[in-house]
């Protein structure tokens, strides 16, 4: 079967509006972060004070994030997104309103963490969804739901691009100011929205627990959002590297159209992942794809342009998609469906966690011996993805071995 014609088949069960709403949805997440960087700093004429709040706003958003995936296992996705979606827009606004007062950066940090509490993580939901949508196919679903998550894949990391590509404009054009409040209407509306959409009645909220889970799921939870954490470094410390080496260059400018080609490689392969067939089972691409990551890492010492930078990115790209989906992939197939939406959201807070860390010990290391030391951190967590992967196809075979179930 063609890309497009799984895709079409998808796309089928919602209808083409119900994609675009879950897609727009989730650029508030992706927009904020820099928005906020950018409003503090320029308010506070500290990019320290920027980086701080944007840093909170990561960080609280990461911790927050499983608590509010468990509670929508609890009651629904439904009132859950509702009360995030006017929070979050209300916490950004808030913070709109204070950068024009005569306040430390210090409580715009404070603000900035409330808006993490509450900005909903609208792609985890959606490949919670997906599960249901695909169920009632019968042999047809899990075919279906790799492509929901192929598709969810290439949405989170093109989101991840474009998001930050309109806060840029917008504070180009209009102001930092401004980019926020775009960022704050797009979560009033249309997370409102899709936590409104008719699909939503699918995920209910399951009061208890049910047994049969598939044994110790636990350790191989964590043993999944490890992989994200070291993915999650690999973009922190790819960012802090290409910064450094714009700067040294003469282009600081660059940097973020030159993280972005990560991003477009890692969605043409997410995209593409579907024509895998399914006798390729996810706990054996996992090392694959993460042998992928270790290798096309190391190109990474031997850059000293800003034009070889950007060829060794589009290729790094096309591991780092298949590798995400197929982890979460994965955590669909060993977790019981009353912990989903828990579970999707610990990844999704690990590769957040795993971005703060890498770019921090990337950058701390950019000061001391410039990118190329950066970059050893993307290679470290390249390598260390490699052999967490190997671990973790034995323990999904046996997973599959003792369930009986194809994965």
């Amino acid at each position: 079967m063609s890309v497009l014609s799984s895709y079409r088949r998808l796309f089928a069960l919602t209808g083409p509006l119900y994609v675009v709403v879950a897609f727009v949805a989730r650029l508030p997440m992706a927009m904020s972060q820099m928005g906020i960087l950018l409003l503090v700093a320029e308010v506070s004429g500290s990019y320290g004070g920027g980086g701080a709040a944007a840093g909170a706003f990561a960080v609280v958003n990461a911790l927050a994030s499983p608590l509010a995936g468990a509670l929508t296992d609890r009651i629904g996705q439904r009132p859950v997104l509702l009360v995030q979606s006017v929070g979050g827009a209300l916490a950004l606004l808030a913070l709109v309103v204070l950068s024009g007062q005569d306040v430390p950066w210090q409580l715009l940090a404070v603000v900035s963490g409330v808006a993490g509490v509450f900005v909903p993580q609208v792609g985890t939901l959606a490949r919670v969804r997906w599960r249901e949508l695909t169920r009632a196919k019968g042999g047809q679903g899990f075919k279906l739901l790799s492509t929901a998550f192929s598709y969810e894949g290439a949405a989170d990391e093109a989101s991840f691009v474009l998001g930050p590509a309109i806060v840029g404009t917008t504070a180009a054009v209009v102001s930092p100011a401004g980019a926020l409040l775009l960022a704050a209407g797009g979560l009033a509306v249309f997370a409102t929205w899709f936590a409104l959409h008719p699909t939503v009645a699918l995920v209910r909220g399951h009061r208890g627990v049910r047994d049969g889970a598939g044994g110790r799921v636990g350790p191989l939870l964590l043993g999944l959002a490890a992989g994200q954490l070291l993915v999650g470094a690999i973009f922190g410390s790819v960012q802090a590297g290409t910064t450094a080496l714009a700067t040294v260059a003469g282009e600081p400018g660059l940097a973020g159209l030159l993280h972005a080609v990560l991003g477009i490689g890692s969605v043409v392969a997410g995209l593409a992942i579907v024509v895998l067939p399914e006798r390729f089972r996810l706990a054996d691409r996992l090392p694959v794809f993460a042998g992928g990551l270790a290798v096309l890492t190391v190109p990474l010492l031997a850059v000293h342009s800003l034009g070889t930078l950007a060829a060794v990115l589009l290729v790094l790209g096309l591991a780092v998609a298949p590798y995400m989906i197929t982890i979460f992939s994965a955590c669909e197939r060993v977790v019981d469906p009353s912990r989903l939406g828990a579970a999707m959201m610990v990844l999704a807070a690990a590769t957040s966690l795993g971005y703060a860390l890498g770019s921090s010990t990337a950058g701390r290391l950019a000061d001391v011996g410039s990118y190329p030391f950066a970059y050893r951190v993307t290679i470290a967590a390249g390598t260390a993805a490699l052999l967490l992967s190997l671990v973790l196809r034995t323990a999904l075979h046996r997973r599959r071995r003792r369930m009986g179930e194809k994965s």
